[in-house]
């Protein structure tokens, strides 16, 4: 077969996919990212130079009249994202189901007898009501801006459904490069037991954040990606992988995608820490605070006396929105920066915390910290801050050695 694209992934945006990572992971096959126009998809199908393909949005629905026969679930649900080509015809599957089946087991949800809210009426909508019933639940709507094919709209699902026990997302607002957007707000929900959502770029969605926040247990689509491509893979290439290949995946994309976020105080060594991590690891190594100073063009005192604090805070608060948007990256910053809470929102988007505790007796104080350049300050300082160190943080490494054994209490974490 002359091929065009022997393995790969077809949609109209691909820029930040991470399917041909987790391919490359998977199997020895090559694996390529091919965007195409609504008006390139016929041909690029009516051709049939592909082995097999993923197929995202906003093709799920688009490719089934190509294909010559459809697996009996995916034309159930209406939607296909996997497509084999079998010596010239085309065979269409839903993997899907299996990658979001397995990421609502994964987050400890229990969808029998409950009440759904499905935001999304594309493919992956159809695929997430699918999966819904078999698990299940009592009522399933899906939902979108105008109510087209028989959904809710989102005024009639606040003003009648409030009482959903389960979200699940499907939309991909809140996804890069719009990751501050969130499709509906939690607050009307009382009886929320849980939230999926399939976006996993970035890694958690403002309505996951805002669903833990509350207490509410909350997953972003990253496992429901990395399983489904494994189905797919099986499709492919006629095979079957081992039951934990998809978790063995899911766990080396995770640490090569999520941020190593250091918090704590001046001097407790976040600096050092992440240069010694990056070096380990290969990661690149960011600084709010010199980025702050390249961003302003002078020093943090200058900041201070020239323009004050809140100018200061609001320069590191557009430095750490920036910076969190990448994923795989070593990431120190300032004393102050969790403060505020929009910094750490957006900090947890791709990153996890790492609160460096050290002994409020052991820091000391310098004259390039404006706040902390006595130690009466920085005892005073350290009262203040400890309990939102301690809010904010993911995990806490107690800094009581060198560097290197910090460094080394994170990556065993």
């Amino acid at each position: 077969m002359n091929c065009e694209l022997p393995y790969g992934c077809i949609g109209e945006h691909l820029p930040h996919s991470f399917s041909k990572e987790i391919h490359g992971q998977i199997g020895g096959y090559a694996y390529e990212l091919k965007e195409l126009t609504p008006e390139e998809l016929p041909a690029f199908m009516e051709a049939r130079r592909f082995r097999g393909v993923n197929v995202t949005i906003p093709y799920k629905q688009a490719v089934i009249p190509f294909l010559d026969e459809i697996d009996g679930t995916a034309k159930a649900i209406g939607a296909v994202n996997t497509v084999v080509n079998r010596n010239g015809k085309l065979y269409g599957f839903n993997t899907d189901l299996d990658g979001l089946t397995c990421l609502i087991r994964r987050a400890g949800l229990d969808l029998s007898g409950r009440k759904v809210l499905i935001p999304g009426t594309g493919g992956t909508s159809r695929t997430a009501a699918f999966a819904a019933e078999q698990l299940g639940a009592r009522e399933v709507y899906r939902i979108s801006r105008t109510g087209k094919e028989g959904s809710l709209t989102y005024e009639q699902a606040l003003r009648n459904h409030a009482d959903a026990e389960i979200i699940l997302n499907t939309t991909p607002c809140g996804m890069y490069p719009e990751p501050d957007a969130q499709p509906l707000a939690l607050d009307s929900f009382s009886r929320l037991e849980g939230v999926v959502d399939v976006i996993y770029n970035p890694l958690r969605s403002r309505l996951v954040l805002d669903a833990r926040r509350r207490g509410v247990p909350a997953e972003g689509g990253l496992y429901m990606l990395v399983a489904q491509a494994v189905r797919a893979s099986e499709h492919f290439l006629d095979t079957v992988y081992p039951d934990d290949l998809a978790d063995r995946i899911y766990h080396r994309i995770l640490r090569r995608k999520e941020n190593i976020v250091l918090i704590g105080m001046p001097g407790s060594g976040k600096s050092a820490v992440g240069k010694i991590l990056a070096e380990r690891t290969g990661l690149p190594f960011a600084d709010t605070d010199r980025l702050i100073t390249e961003k302003a063009g002078k020093t943090i005192p200058d900041i201070f006396r020239e323009d004050g604090e809140p100018a200061f805070r609001d320069l590191e608060s557009a430095v750490i929105r920036n910076l969190s948007r990448q994923g795989g990256q070593i990431i120190s910053t300032g004393g102050g920066a969790v403060l505020r809470p929009e910094n750490v929102a957006a900090l947890r988007q791709n990153g996890r915390l790492f609160w460096l505790n050290r002994d409020p007796d052991a820091l000391v104080p310098t004259d390039d910290r404006p706040l902390a350049d006595t130690a009466a300050k920085m005892k005073r300082l350290w009262l203040e801050r400890e309990p939102v160190y301690r809010a904010a943080a993911d995990e806490i490494i107690p800094v009581t050695g060198t560097p290197e054994s910090a460094a080394d209490d994170i990556e065993s974490r």
